[in-house]
């Protein structure tokens, strides 16, 4: 069945006609969002492939989005992908599933985003407030990074015990569907743990959208909560490629920070995004925002995963879900 699932997998993803690893060969899964553009930016100037010649090696890259961290692990899982963009979450599930076979560990963070809850119900202030007629949409239910962010919330406010206590109100909703949702009304959907631009989106779209928490606040200042990973085998079979993107997220960052104006444009014309570019621009020079591949403030969630249970292997510190690269050495 597992093989079934990820012959079908490979072909909905349009890359089962590849060839077997060689060097030099790059497929990433992405999901939604500015929090992505580091990816953007690297494609969209050729910088994975400029850094690849400067190791001697032509690299041809391919890009697939999805939406929510099970579909990107079965993707990185059934060889269909080689680099997974996904949520801390998805990752430290991973790591754990993994480790000691795929050895699954980051290689990378996309960068500090604030992750905001939103509710379009005016009695929701708290998460105390949400009640079963509530609904809570998110990329995956209870184990994308907003929901397992949702649950530290959750186990503070309740005790862990409680951890899970709002799962039963998810539901599983690509961030773009749930800001569409958010603004008009109408349907099940009164809240949406999103991230940029479409937590933005959303409180500038419908003024009875307001802010119940972001994710700085649980998890006690800037963090990165999207980040990207891959297999052992992977890292070791293809340093040269490995090299050149690590390489090009690095130049990605300082492209972003020195011109945010021309990365704005490169992400609307990337993601045929109709978000206003002032909108972007005001996420992109968000004080709150940094581009960075270093990743920083991830540890805090990899201890509480493994407190309620919802990973087996308990990490010492953010060198045993990353890579041991320079560029992750001041990781936390």
């Amino acid at each position: 069945m597992k093989r079934m699932i990820a012959a079908a997998l490979a072909a909905a993803l349009g890359l089962s006609a590849l060839p077997a690893r060689a060097e030099g060969q790059l497929r990433i899964a992405e999901q939604f969002g500015i929090v992505y553009l580091l990816l953007n930016v690297a494609q969209d100037q050729k910088l994975i492939e400029k850094h690849g010649k400067a190791e001697g090696i032509d690299i041809r890259v391919q890009t697939v989005q999805l939406s929510g961290g099970p579909a990107i692990n079965e993707a990185l899982l059934s060889g269909s992908i080689d680099v997974a963009g996904a949520g801390v979450g998805p990752l430290l599930t991973l790591w754990d599933k993994t480790r000691g076979r795929q050895n699954v560990r980051g290689i990378a963070s996309l960068g500090n985003f604030p992750y905001y809850l939103t509710s379009s119900n005016p009695a929701v202030r708290t998460i105390a407030d949400f009640s079963d007629k509530d609904r809570i949409a998110l990329p995956a239910v209870g184990v994308s990074v907003q929901a397992r962010i949702l649950q530290l919330a959750s186990a503070r406010q309740w005790g862990d015990a409680q951890y899970n206590r709002l799962d039963r109100l998810q539901v599983a909703l690509p961030h773009p569907d749930a800001t569409a949702a958010l603004i008009k009304g109408g349907t099940e959907i009164n809240a949406h743990f999103g991230n940029p631009p479409f937590q933005e989106q959303a409180l500038a779209g419908n003024p009875a959208v307001h802010k119940v928490l972001s994710s700085y606040d649980v998890l006690g200042g800037p963090a990165s909560a999207t980040v990207l990973y891959t297999t052992e085998k992977f890292r070791a079979e293809n340093p040269k490629t490995y090299k050149a993107f690590v390489a090009a997220l690095a130049e990605a960052a300082d492209f972003i920070t020195r011109h945010p104006e021309q990365a704005a444009d490169i992400y609307q014309r990337n993601e045929g995004s109709k978000v206003p570019r002032e909108l972007l621009l005001k996420v992109i020079r968000n004080p709150e925002v940094q581009f960075k591949i270093a990743p920083q403030n991830t540890f805090a969630l990899a201890e509480f995963m493994h407190r309620v249970g919802a990973i087996k292997n308990k990490p010492a510190s953010v060198k045993d879900y990353f890579f041991d690269d320079p560029h992750n050495a001041s990781g936390s």
